[in-house]
């Protein structure tokens, strides 16, 4: 009998599931080649508590894999059959993620981007309690990455208003 590649997964395929999830999540690490540290971001005026850039690709190295752990760990909980709702919420806040980036170093759009980090933010509590429901360590995985957008969002509204 075959199998879809929507239902429960076997044991064998978890690891190159996982594997997966690693290389969705990482690849929003692409955006970084809008990011600059000279030219528009340097000109910026900036709030006494905005970090080093040298902290921003380790963070979000992390937060990447903590993420692609989360989802994981939900995929193995019945796959997308059983956990479509969790998913299709994890991969919406991963796009929304991946939308921010572009629209504030790439179209240095501050004020859009703001508005957009406030519905990545929302998108994510949601996608946090989903994933809390369905295995509590998934949840807990994706704290620290609320706690992250939640500092991007302030910073991203102090920027947008000191430089307006």
């Amino acid at each position: 009998m075959h199998s879809s590649p929507f239902s429960a997964p076997r044991p064998v395929r978890r690891f190159p599931a996982l594997a997966g999830w690693l290389v969705l999540c990482l690849a929003a690490s692409g955006t970084a080649v809008f990011v600059s540290t000279g030219g528009w971001y340097a000109a910026l005026h900036k709030p006494a508590w905005n970090p080093p850039a040298w902290l921003f690709g380790p963070v979000w190295t992390l937060l990447y894999l903590m993420m692609a752990v989360a989802a994981w760990l939900v995929w193995c909980e019945g796959g997308w059959k059983a956990q479509g709702r969790a998913l299709g919420l994890f991969v919406g806040q991963w796009l929304l993620n991946t939308l921010w980036t572009p629209l504030f170093f790439g179209l240095h759009l501050a004020g859009p981007a703001f508005g957009e980090i406030v519905v990545l933010w929302l998108v994510l509590a949601v996608t946090l309690h989903a994933f809390w429901r369905v295995r509590r360590v998934a949840g807990i995985l994706l704290l620290p990455y609320l706690a992250w957008v939640s500092f991007a969002a302030a910073l991203n509204f102090a920027l947008w208003r000191l430089n307006a």
